[in-house]
């Protein structure tokens, strides 16, 4: 071998130097068979394809594997020592198919979720039932908190798939939308803005103390942004449906998710009031660190929300 050729050998990648696993697999085949064409048969490919690919090794190694004649085929002596090293490089392979697959197996056995208030008590249940239609053998733990909270156990490495409710996708994360959401201000019947003729103005419902969700939430997030500012709060709740029965006890008026309050209203438990010049329209969002599409059933969980 000349110089050149050594300094070539170092420099290109083992992928460039030592044949495939399915060519290593073909002359396993054809030692323990004895025959090219039912070496073929058994790998799945034809007869002339099988030649081509064992043609294709012998060049890329350099050297003769196989003696064909019409009685079979029969390993020449470096095809032998060659078959011998394919083996091992097989069975390593085997075992490393073995180990993903039981990491894809461990993966696939659990699924943490992590979700704002609004999305893990109106929309998740949902799609966690049909889910589980599918993937019966995955455990799904779900922990609710705002979407500042959701963030952080992303982030932790503490849930595989988030959902939040705010303007902006927090920092570290990706992101898709997957729904849109209205915020509207709602009060108890016997509430003077129940009894109001005309629409409230955003300066009235910014100035107004009202039951609202913890900072960090998405509810407040959208809120503040609109309104450029809010009143003190009249209470500070850190779970929607602690809010909704605050609004529904006449305690005072909220903003509140459409998902969350369709019953009240229904029921005249709550009354919903018209706000003029206040945008109060949100995106709802499943969220993954960054560079880390989410995989398996969080995969799957996702393209669940957009059934």
């Amino acid at each position: 071998m000349s110089r050149a050729e050594g300094q070539r050998e170092r420099t290109e990648s083992l992928a460039h130097r030592v044949p495939d696993l399915a060519a290593l697999e073909l002359l396993l085949a054809v030692a323990r068979l004895g025959s090219l064409g039912a070496a073929a048969r058994e790998v799945g490919i034809t007869q002339p394809a099988a030649s081509s690919r064992l043609r294709s090794m012998e060049r890329q190694l350099g050297v003769a594997l196989v003696d064909r004649s019409p009685r079979g085929s029969r390993l020449t002596d470096a095809g032998a020592l060659v078959t011998d090293w394919a083996r091992r490089v097989v069975e390593a392979a085997a075992a490393f198919d073995a180990g993903a697959r039981a990491l894809r197996d461990r993966r696939d056995s659990r699924l943490r979720v992590a979700a704002s208030m609004t999305i893990a008590e109106y929309l998740l249940p949902g799609w966690l039932l049909a889910l589980h239609a599918e993937r019966p053998d995955t455990a799904v733990s779900l922990l609710a908190g705002n979407s500042a909270k959701v963030a952080e156990l992303l982030l932790a490495g503490e849930a595989d798939l988030g959902f939040v409710e705010g303007l902006d996708v927090p920092t570290g994360l990706d992101s898709t939308v997957i729904a849109h959401d209205r915020l509207i201000v709602v009060t108890a019947p016997g509430h003077p803005w129940a009894r109001r003729r005309r629409p409230l103005t955003a300066a009235e419902l910014a100035s107004t103390p009202l039951i609202l969700r913890e900072r960090g939430s998405g509810t407040r997030q959208v809120l503040d942004a609109a309104l450029g500012g809010l009143a003190r709060p009249l209470i500070e709740l850190s779970s929607t449906t602690a809010v909704k029965a605050s609004a529904v006890s006449g305690a005072g008026p909220s903003v509140l998710s459409e998902l969350a309050v369709g019953e009240e209203l229904s029921l005249r438990r709550l009354v919903s009031i018209p706000v003029e010049g206040v945008p109060l329209r949100r995106a709802l969002r499943a969220v993954w660190p960054t560079g880390h599409r989410p995989t398996g059933p969080a995969r799957e969980l996702l393209s669940l929300t957009r059934a």
